[in-house]
């Protein structure tokens, strides 16, 4: 029986959630635009689901936008959000541990004349605010900065990048916009004191047991903003396009059911974190944890580099076993050289290829985490013994 660990990359939906959506893809057929019966339905289908994403947040509805996912709200928020200053300024400041989606968003702005500038990140991958501070100036209209690290599951102190922009802001008689990629903490940690801070905040639906497709941009009622995708006016005028009422629904009830005794689900999958590492670690030598397993890190990531082994053949051979991992982020896993991520943290060429991503979701336990544990620490040894490790 198939072991699956990749939970960050997306997670298995819920089957109450493919029911609802097949359903609605079944019964509730309509243009959500459209003025007869059939829209209005889907309409009101499409409105509760904006509730329940917008109860996530403790917002108001109209703060949230549907879009196709996290890729697409960071796109939106970056790109869209700076060019709507570009008169006040043209600097945006980001980390260097940021999803790939984020960082050629800044690539694309870089293009247009914008200085793009990098906050350095400690060694668990946590963003330096004196770093950030450093690099804040009178020219700068945007600062991006992810929640939770997808690749190492450190939570960021967003708290102080708040303030900076806040101090910022104030010293140029201006608001500094901050965008927050919350796609791995949506759902799994509170993000209502984000929302009473942030201009913009990303997330996603395939990454809390919904649909793949889905996502939303929350955007505070006072946040300017220019919209990526332009046509119908659907979205507020923000994301135009007939939106996709399954999934959307199934985004919806996703979120009503992550809601559901998160504290419960959060220590059970805390507990499967803490049974997988102690297995490897009691099982084999020489292994690095990269990033934290206390408080300042989220429950469900684990990232662990083996040395005198590559990840990417680890990660072949585990799957032999059922064991289903990964070596980074899955939006950047097929492209040629080591983790950025990993790299901006400090850690030498080996210990970065030996690197690999567990990640846990809701439907894993503490006794597939045993199993795991020992095909790790099985393909982890034969692997050195081959190549004569040590």
């Amino acid at each position: 029986m198939n072991i699956y660990l990749d939970n960050s990359a997306t997670t298995k939906p819920h089957d109450e959630v493919i029911e609802y959506m097949v359903s609605v893809m079944r019964e509730s057929y309509g243009n959500p635009s459209s003025l007869h019966g059939a829209g209005l339905a889907a309409e009101r289908i499409v409105r509760e689901a904006r509730g329940r994403v917008a109860a996530v947040f403790g917002a108001k509805t109209a703060c949230v936008i549907f879009t196709s996912g996290g890729t697409e709200s960071n796109n939106t928020a970056i790109i869209r959000g700076a060019l709507s200053r570009r008169r006040q300024g043209r600097r945006v400041i980001t980390t260097r541990a940021e999803h790939p989606s984020v960082l050629e968003s800044c690539a694309a702005l870089a293009a247009e004349g914008f200085d793009i500038v990098y906050a350095d990140v400690d060694s668990d991958g946590r963003v330096i605010p004196a770093s950030v501070e450093a690099l804040a100036n009178d020219n700068t209209v945007l600062i991006s900065c992810i929640h939770v690290n997808n690749e190492t599951g450190v939570i960021q102190p967003t708290d102080a990048v708040f303030d900076i922009a806040e101090a910022c802001g104030r010293r140029a008689g201006r608001r500094i916009g901050v965008h927050v990629d919350a796609v791995q903490s949506f759902g799994k940690l509170s993000v209502a004191s984000l929302a009473r801070r942030a201009d913009f905040i990303s997330v996603s639906a395939h990454k809390l047991h919904g649909p793949k497709g889905a996502g939303a941009l929350f955007v505070a009622r006072d946040a300017r903003i220019e919209p990526l995708i332009v046509g119908g006016g659907q979205e507020r005028g923000l994301r135009s396009g007939t939106e996709n009422v399954p999934a959307i629904a199934g985004f919806g009830l996703a979120a009503l059911m992550a809601g559901r005794d998160p504290n419960a689900r959060a220590e059970r999958i805390a507990a499967c974190k803490r049974r997988l590492l102690e297995g490897i670690s009691a099982g084999v030598d020489d292994i690095k944890l990269n990033g934290s397993c206390g408080t300042d890190a989220v429950p469900h990531i684990l990232n662990i580099s083996f040395l005198g082994v590559k990840g990417e053949v680890l990660l072949h051979d585990l799957e032999r076993h059922g064991v289903f991992v990964s070596t980074g982020a899955a939006c950047s896993s097929k492209k040629k050289g080591g983790s950025r991520v990993l790299a901006a943290m400090g850690l030498s060429a080996a210990e970065s290829e030996g690197a690999i991503r567990f990640s846990l979701g809701d439907f894993n336990t503490e006794e597939e985490m045993d199993r795991a544990a020992e095909a790790v620490c099985s393909c982890v040894r034969r692997f050195r013994n081959l190549g004569r490790y040590r």
